[in-house]
């Protein structure tokens, strides 16, 4: 088994879901702890996150990111699951639409707001997928959810009634929802045509590896991760002395002068990530300790 821990950035392609992109790298990278960080569905593309090794329980500061989405809607159209993997269900006239007037509409959508999550969707109710429930025909209510759209904007394309667009949104955002709802302020209906995934917080994917690149530079020998303190470059930094390494290491608590933030990330002389402390009082506690990368070098 692989002592390798960091962070992995792939770009997924079309037809694959996140769990069977963690399947791959799993058997690639010979390493069974793999997760990811944020779900594209199979028709999406683009950047997905994921943490190999002890970076796992690193995974919920890149679940939290602002995410930039381009992709294509399609108006007058809209299927079952709001995307071109569903089956239309309703046509309807397309007025006529501007780049002015279809903007507008896209400005108006800006900022904090609540969204009810799609039938079709992977998150869980009562222990049931809602996609599962919606293929036995059972429609439940959804709690709406909290998001925030910070930019939004669209351009025609050379085919009658699609659209292009490009979205800077909160993580928990349905973008098929959004352009759903767009269509209705726009007096007709749409859906998801094509999605692809830009960028997740300060991770783009323009820095990403395809799956035949992870595995031919992993057959090389080649370093395909990111260090585990790439997934806190958000927090407040101190570097520990060695003496608080050892007793961070070991899961006791340390005394620091000159943090500011509840939560930090407590690097070692050379620089890698030792752990991520909580304030605790007077004191700090380690809440995720990562294991000596020196240490795995030289074994």
């Amino acid at each position: 088994m692989s002592t390798s821990s960091g962070l992995l950035l792939i770009d997924k392609p079309r037809g694959l879901t996140s769990h069977d992109v963690v399947a791959r790298v799993r058997l690639v990278m010979n390493e069974r702890r793999v997760g990811h960080a944020g779900t594209l569905d199979p028709m999406a593309t683009g950047l997905l996150v994921l943490a190999v090794g002890p970076s796992t329980r690193l995974l919920r500061f890149a679940q939290s990111e602002i995410k930039r989405y381009e992709g294509v809607v399609t108006f007058g159209a809209r299927t079952d699951s709001l995307d071109a993997d569903g089956v239309v269900v309703e046509r309807r006239e397309v007025p006529m639409l501007t780049v002015e007037s279809v903007n507008a509409r896209a400005a108006s959508m800006l900022g904090s707001q609540s969204q009810i999550p799609p039938m079709v969707s992977a998150l869980k109710i009562k222990g049931k997928r809602l996609h599962q429930l919606a293929r036995a025909g059972v429609v439940v209510e959804r709690e709406a959810r909290a998001i925030t759209v910070q930019s939004f904007s669209l351009a025609p394309s050379n085919v009658v009634n699609q659209w292009s667009f490009d979205v800077t949104c909160s993580v928990g955002t349905y973008v098929r929802v959004l352009l759903s709802d767009l269509a209705e302020r726009l007096d007709t209906i749409g859906h998801l045509s094509a999605l692809r995934r830009l960028s997740s917080g300060a991770h783009r994917v323009d820095e990403a590896l395809s799956l035949d690149q992870l595995e031919e530079r992993v057959r090389e020998g080649l370093d395909v991760l990111q260090p585990p303190r790439a997934f806190v470059t958000e927090l407040e930094e101190i570097v520990v002395s060695a003496e608080d390494e050892r007793r961070l290491r070991t899961g006791q608590r340390v005394s620091l002068d000159g943090p500011r933030e509840d939560e930090i990330a407590a690097l070692n002389a050379g620089g890698s990530l030792v752990a991520v402390l909580r304030r605790r009082g007077e004191t700090w506690q380690p809440s995720v300790v990562l294991p000596d990368e020196q240490l795995n070098e030289r074994e």
